[in-house]
């Protein structure tokens, strides 16, 4: 049965005497309103632990965007080293490759050992890893510690996003889900640009931001808290409650495809900008920002689009996307390229939100790490898969425009058959064995 939601999110004041224990809840899992209770304070999950949450999501993207701009100069510098034009390349997204590949263990320790403890470890060895190439000899040692750096993003977005829906449920949940969005596709901006700036002087330069996750990790230790403890104990002696696959299974699918459409924008606008003869780095850098611009503002709204449930933001999020996909595929001006972009934008910022509420609204607190593991994993899968797909399409259609084209109208496809399936997942998750 759905659970009504007639709680609101309470402040930190709330008195632990007025905490509300939901009937379809496991009593491990502690309410005030929509806010779950610190078991042993008794003080709710408030702003503290979400900034924290949220902007250690935020380090995957450090780890995708920071090194673009000096990509070029890493090739220079090691143009004597074999395969140098293939391995480069790999520096950026061996770490996205990593999280799809590995984020479904990472759920299942995360699961066995607690939340808390994953996540502070893997804060810490982020920043020694990520910092690594400031003295690595070899870009194929390099590329080794990206590996390695992948491993502890696949633990930080799988311990934060988890984290954040143990903390936080209905309304409350689903707004913070998408300043999850807000969050990540402001610091892609902001990232890009240091890393550009940074790299001006020297290419190793940039690497050194990484090391912001020791003060993420202090931040964490400090407060963030390990919520059901008793669950916890239970879960390191216990066979793990199996997942239920048949109501995870098609948002995991569609999440394959969600990862593949959102990644659509970041990596192609700046190669369709060319396409239609716009050369000016600084033209191109614009009109990514505005395109940004959109992704956030769909993240924001989507707490107020949550409460229609993933039968509307769902098909809402990839019927946006396919529209604007389909609309730059067409354009062949900057001023309609920009405009379908920032429809684009705005579907992709509905797009992470929408996905993560579906798949892990059936989940209990047992399961709902390794669930988010498998999304993760699914995200990031499709979109690894996302620009090999879209170099087969231009060279199937001699178009990279065509190419979008096709991708916008599988977008549109998308939504039209999950509104048909007609997703109606409770917002809360119900007891394990129901």
């Amino acid at each position: 049965m759905p659970v009504t939601r007639a709680g609101t999110s309470l402040s930190t004041e709330t008195p632990v005497s007025e905490n509300v224990l939901s009937p379809e809840r496991p009593a491990e899992e502690p309410l005030a309103g929509e806010v779950a209770v610190d078991p042993a304070t008794g003080r709710p999950a408030g702003r503290a632990q979400a900034l924290v949450l949220l902007l250690s999501s935020c380090l995957a993207v450090l780890g995708a965007v920071l090194l673009a701009p000096v990509l070029p100069r890493i090739e220079d510098a090691f143009a004597g080293t074999p395969g140098v034009e293939a391995l480069t390349p790999i520096v950026l997204t061996a770490p996205a490759l990593v999280i799809g590949l590995t984020a479904m263990v990472a759920g299942r320790i995360v699961d066995r050992v607690g939340r808390k403890r994953l996540l502070v470890s893997a804060l810490v060895v982020y920043a020694f890893v990520g910092t690594a190439p400031l003295w690595l000899p070899s870009l194929e040692l390099i590329v080794a510690s990206r590996v390695l750096l992948g491993l502890t993003e696949a633990a930080i977005m799988t311990c934060c996003t988890t984290l954040l829906a143990d903390y936080f449920h209905g309304a409350t949940r689903e707004r913070y889900f998408g300043l999850q969005v807000v969050f990540t596709t402001v610091a892609a901006t902001v990232f890009f640009g240091v890393g550009g700036a940074l790299g001006a002087a020297d290419w190793r330069t940039p690497f050194w931001l990484y090391a912001v996750s020791l003060l993420l990790a202090a931040a964490a230790a400090r407060f963030v808290w390990q919520p059901a403890p008793r669950a916890q104990a239970a879960a390191r002696t216990e066979k793990l409650a199996p997942l239920p696959w048949r109501t995870l299974a098609m948002p995991v699918v569609v999440t394959l495809l969600g990862g593949l459409v959102f990644y659509v924008l970041i990596v192609e606008l700046s190669f369709k900008l060319d396409d239609i003869g716009v050369e000016s780095t600084a033209t191109i850098g614009a009109a990514s920002a505005i395109a940004s611009l959109g992704t956030a503002v769909g993240g924001f709204l989507f707490g107020r689009l949550a409460k229609h449930g993933p039968v509307v933001t769902v098909p809402l999020a990839f019927g946006l996307s396919g529209v604007g996909l389909i609309g730059m595929g067409l354009a062949s001006s900057l001023p309609l390229v920009i405009a379908f972009a920032v429809v684009t934008g705005f579907g992709n910022g509905l797009i992470l939100p929408s996905l993560l509420t579906w798949a892990l609204a059936p989940l209990t607190f047992e399961q709902r790490g390794r669930g988010t593991g498998v999304w993760t994993s699914a995200f990031f899968i499709g979109q690894f898969v996302c620009p090999l797909l879209v170099l087969a399409l231009t060279g199937a259609f001699d178009s990279l425009g065509t190419a979008i084209l096709v991708l916008g109208v599988v977008s549109v496809a998308a939504a039209v058959a999950v509104r048909l399936v007609r997703p109606t997942q409770s917002a809360e998750p119900a007891l394990a064995g129901h």
